[in-house]
């Protein structure tokens, strides 16, 4: 049996490849459940929920991730996008403190640019993404 950290990697492997996210849920869904205390997977897990359309799911592992490690600016951009597509209200405080991190760590920047590539490149038409990466690069 693979552990927590083999099953992320492979996951993490498939989706770098580009392979559908949907089938991807199901591996990051395990990690979550064998530790479930690994931000970094239930970062992970929101993304491809709000990639498949699931910003129920999404808020719910993003705002775990949040807890988990308030330090996390994807973590916070993906609990924003979620609640933007939920249309939920305080959304603000997640973008300035996503915003103060990246401002203030160029690595974290670069990783967030990235990101905002790739999810646009997956979901071209995704407008809440869009208004996040405004809020946030456009300064």
């Amino acid at each position: 049996m693979k552990t927590p950290e083999e099953l992320f990697q492979e996951g993490f492997d498939r989706y770098q490849a580009g392979e559908d996210p949907q089938t991807i849920i199901p591996i990051f869904q395990e990690v979550c459940d064998r530790a479930p205390k690994n931000s970094n997977a239930l970062t992970s897990l929101a993304w491809l929920y709000l990639l498949t359309n699931k910003p129920s799911s999404a808020y719910k592992a993003a705002k775990s991730a949040v807890k988990l490690n308030s330090h996390d600016p994807q973590a916070r951009i993906n609990l924003a996008v979620a609640m933007l597509d939920l249309e939920k209200k305080g959304v603000r405080p997640h973008i300035e403190v996503a915003q103060q991190m990246i401002m203030a760590d160029s690595e974290w920047l670069d990783e967030v640019k990235k990101n905002f590539d790739d999810g646009l490149t997956r979901k071209p038409e995704w407008k809440s993404l869009v208004r996040v990466q405004k809020w946030l690069l456009e300064v």
